[in-house]
This record gives C-alpha cells, sequence and structure tokens, in this order.
C-alpha cells in the first residue's frame, strides 16, 4: 500500500536533503529483530539480507531511519570527492508503462500520479557534498546500526575535465580511501554512471571497468567491495564484464534502472535542462530486468568458478519479489522506489518470513 514517501518529490533535492526523512521516516519508533542474525552477507552477519539501494538515502539521517525501520543493508547516495550539484528541480516524476518497461519504448509521459503498480523516473545528476559533510555524517550513521545491521555507502570517480583517464581513476581510488576512514563495512563503486569523457556507461567498457576495481582493491584491501552495474544487453560483454571484474569484488549489485525518454502531457521535455530529455526508470516496470540479470549472474559465477554475491535490485515491492531474487540467485536483495513510498516494507516481509518459519 502507498503512503506518503520518505523522499518528497514535490521538494527540491536540497530541501529533502535538510528537512528530510518524512512520512514514516521522521517517527522515532524503532523496530526490533527477534532472536539471532539468520545470515551472512559478505562477512557480516545480518537479520534479513534486505536493504535500500544507493538512491534515496540522502544523507544519516535518511541511513539512521532505515535501520530503525528495519532495513538491516542501507546504502548511503552516492559521494564524490568533491561537491557536485544536483540538477534542477522536479527529480522525481511518477511513469505508468503499460506492463514492463522495455529496452526500446516508446517516450513515456511523466505525472504526479504515484499510483500502483508504482514506477518513477529519477534525474539527479548524481549530486555529492564535500567530504569534510559526508565522512563524519558516514561514520554517525555506520555507528547507529545495531546487531545484524551492515552500512554501505555508495561513491563514484568524477573527470578533471581534461580527458585524463588515469586521473579519473585515482579519483575513484581517492574516494574509496575517504569512505575506508569512516569505518563503513562496504563500498559500493557506481559504475552504472556515465562512463566519464564517452556516450557509455562504465560497466560497459569493461576494460576501463577492471582498472578501476583493481585500483580500488589496492586502495582498500579486504574492505568488502561491491560494484553497482547495469542491464547488460548483449550476454557475451556481461560474461566478459563477469570474467575480469568477478574476480576482484566481493559483490554485483543490478541492476540501476532502464533508460527511457520522459514528456510531459503537451509533449515536450519534462525534466528541464541539457541532457535530460531520457531519464532512468525504477520501480515495478523493471523488476524483470533486474531479476533476469540476477539470474544471468548466477550461471556466470556457477561457469567461472567466482564467489562473489550477487545483490538483486529493480522493482521489488513485496515479499513474494524478494523470494522471487532469492530464487534468481542473489544472495541478497534491495529496493529504493517501494521503499520510498512504503517505508514499513522491510518490516512487513520479515513478519511474512516469521509467518512461513512457524509454520
Amino acid at each position: 500500500m502507498l503512503t506518503e514517501p520518505f523522499y518528497d518529490p514535490a521538494r527540491s533535492y536540497l530541501e529533502n536533503f535538510e528537512q528530510g526523512p518524512f512520512s514514516f521516516f521522521a517517527e522515532r519508533c524503532v523496530y526490533h529483530d527477534r532472536g539471532e542474525p539468520r545470515y551472512k552477507f559478505l562477512g557480516h552477519e545480518v537479520n534479513l539480507p534486505l536493504g535500500i539501494a544507493a538512491g534515496p538515502l540522502l544523507n544519516g539521517r535518511f541511513v539512521k531511519a532505515a535501520l530503525d525501520k528495519g532495513f538491516d543493508l542501507p546504502v548511503y547516495k552516492t559521494v564524490r570527492t568533491r561537491k557536485y550539484a544536483s540538477h534542477e528541480w522536479p527529480n522525481v516524476l511518477a511513469v505508468h508503462p503499460k506492463g514492463d518497461l522495455g529496452l526500446d519504448t516508446m517516450p513515456l509521459v511523466g505525472d504526479e500520479d504515484y499510483s500502483e503498480p508504482l514506477s518513477i523516473t529519477n534525474s539527479f545528476g548524481v549530486p555529492s557534498f564535500d567530504p569534510e559533510f559526508w565522512q563524519p555524517d558516514i561514520a554517525d550513521a555506520v555507528a547507529h546500526a545495531k546487531r545484524g545491521q551492515v552500512v554501505a555507502a555508495s561513491f563514484q570517480g568524477t573527470t578533471s575535465g581534461h580527458g585524463d583517464v588515469q586521473a579519473y581513476i585515482e579519483d575513484f581510488a581517492l574516494a574509496a580511501r575517504l569512505l575506508k576512514e569512516t569505518g563503513v563495512k562496504i563500498i559500493e563503486a557506481n559504475l552504472s554512471c556515465p562512463n566519464e569523457g564517452t556516450a557509455n556507461l562504465l560497466c560497459f567498457d569493461v576494460d576501463r571497468a577492471r582498472r578501476v576495481v583493481e585500483r580500488i582493491r589496492d586502495e582498500i584491501g579486504s574492505l568488502g567491495l561491491m560494484v553497482k552495474a547495469a542491464y547488460f544487453r548483449d550476454e557475451e560483454r556481461l560474461r566478459t564484464f563477469v570474467r575480469e571484474v568477478g574476480p576482484v569484488v566481493d559483490g554485483i549489485v543490478a541492476i540501476n534502472t532502464l533508460p527511457a525518454k520522459i514528456l510531459d502531457a503537451n509533449g515536450g521535455q519534462a525534466l528541464p535542462g541539457e541532457g535530460r530529455l531520457s531519464s532512468g526508470v525504477c520501480g515495478r516496470s523493471i523488476r524483470w530486468a533486474g531479476l533476469e540479470m540476477s539470474g544471468r549472474l548466477a550461471r556466470l559465477r556457477e561457469e567461472m568458478g567466482l564467489n562473489f554475491s550477487i545483490i538483486g535490485v529493480g522493482g521489488l515491492s513485496d515479499a513474494n519479489d524478494y523470494h522471487a531474487y532469492r530464487k534468481a540467485g542473489a544472495d541478497a536483495a534491495m529496493m529504493a522506489t517501494a521503499a520510498m513510498w512504503n517505508p514499513r516494507l522491510a518490516q512487513e516481509i520479515k513478519a511474512q518470513e516469521t509467518k512461513e518459519a512457524m509454520g
């Protein structure tokens, strides 16, 4: 059931950052798990391998609220080594594809009708405050985790603006080192962002992606490292990605979003500004893509004899979806859109898990 979201699309990114979270996440009630943690995730005990993916948890207040409401694997929104502005408002709109969102879909109309089955488009531009803010903020969120909970943080490199590839890779490494200093248990390199200086996503440039993760690994040692990947159309490219990146990382997170052109009711560009005609769609309509990627990654992992964990993301809306991801081969599952509009979702899934365990 949709409720008032903890991230308010009617407000700007900065207003949400400064005033949020809202709704149930703003209430001070704390969910307490019963019994001992039953699962392991990247070497850490967790009550349930279920969390909120990088995106809606803008700062430490959001992360601590997620922990308090029973989300055991929250991911702090992507940070950079220096301050980076958000795209202008609006940043989130509802979209209404008929069924599953295809890979070559017609343009979608974006509006404010947030209704089930819920899908949205989001366009933020990966904003970040500088490390002087986010380092102590993440450290505070990490300290808030209870037994059976693990905080992760997402990050990405930023181009120098001069086409210097090595400087770009080194910026990833610097961000990783700064995150390690916070005491965070797991970091997530965002390889599903634009590959700075090219038209493709970084994860599709397998050689550069491998160089990035190897440099990060050199910097962080044994700290848990996940990478966020997009949906791969090409099976051979995915195979190459897993072969090159899989041995270096501890987990692969998939997927991010699927792209689509977003128009307003009059046929114009819905999200103002250059380069925003197309943006990522997430929510129920991309569930098929997240599940498919989990299955493909699981098959390749077995085929290649690798042991990275798979974190399934995309359209997870209820306990059945959680089980579908686990059955597909995911070691953990995360949500974003559904959690925003149903902040009680982790508690609902845990209640159903307990009921089923009791027969």
